[in-house]
């Protein structure tokens, strides 16, 4: 979790999610715009908020569990007050390339400790991506972070812990290469009701997760007329590859990927009946 690789046409991008510090991350996808953690970070305080007043009766947001969580953006956005834009600037500035890894990590728990939101929340991360998740451990991002390949792998005891007390997962860039295997493998494991919210791009299919989830009592919602910006291709190849690919799934790519960009869907899953 936390690579491209998965699905075939797709760039791969695996070098930058094993480093020991989120700068070379940043510093590769700034010239393709990547944008959808910033598209998810409204989505996911809005459905905490949610989530907190007519969840489980429990006080108190959810615990999240943010699944191909990479270095902690999706936990830096939804818990601080702070931008993608900035955490660009941040992490491809002369500042933070002049540290060690260890420095900047001291920088950055630091940096959220002071932009820390009154309503922040326990977030856990799941990742394969051992240095990635070690990093958003060290900056102070990740309350918890598990690296169990859950597409090979049953959850360890860890995770398997963990998963008791997590209400909502999230999910952003994740989908083209995480199965429904993951979340058969989750869902079985937790103890009381989940939500889920997963942006993925037009070129997957959803369907087989939606299954898994329903056979799990959750239902999903996914409004197609909506769509969220990704980031630009790579190349002429990649575009050509996204764009059969989401006319595969019946989808038009006119305007959307046609146009330069991958495009995600937003599915939010919570309990309830199948429709």
């Amino acid at each position: 979790m936390g690579s491209d690789g998965a699905a075939s046409g797709k760039s791969r991008f695996d070098d930058v999610y094993i480093q020991p510090d989120p700068r070379a991350y940043f510093t590769r996808l700034a010239p393709l715009g990547y944008e959808i953690p910033h598209h998810a970070q409204p989505v996911f305080r809005q459905l905490a908020a949610e989530w907190a007043a007519h969840g489980d009766g429990r006080a108190g947001g959810p615990v999240v569990l943010d699944l191909c969580c990479s270095y902690g953006i999706n936990a830096a956005l939804l818990n601080h007050e702070v931008t993608l834009a900035e955490l660009y600037e941040r992490y491809m500035s002369d500042t933070a390339w002049r540290m060690t890894s260890a420095g900047l990590a001291a920088w950055d728990r630091e940096f959220y400790a002071e932009r820390r939101r009154p309503d922040a929340l326990r977030v856990y991360g799941l990742d394969i991506a051992a240095p990635a998740v070690r990093y958003a451990q060290e900056a102070g991002l990740l309350e918890a972070g598990f690296t169990d390949d859950l597409e090979r792998v049953s959850p360890g005891p860890g995770l398997r812990g963990a998963l008791d007390e997590v209400g909502l997962m999230t999910l952003t860039g994740g989908g083209s290469y995480i199965t429904e295997r993951t979340f058969a493998a989750l869902l079985d494991a937790v103890r009381r009701p989940v939500w889920v919210s997963a942006f993925v791009l037009r070129t997957v299919s959803y369907e087989p997760v939606v299954r898994t989830l329903a056979a799990h009592g959750l239902r999903t919602t996914v409004d197609v007329s909506r769509t969220y910006p990704q980031r630009r291709f790579t190349d002429e190849r990649e575009r050509r590859h996204a764009i059969e690919a989401v006319r595969a799934l019946g989808g038009d790519p006119s305007g959307l990927e046609e146009e330069g960009r991958y495009h995600s869907l937003l599915y939010n899953s919570k309990p309830g009946p199948a429709r």
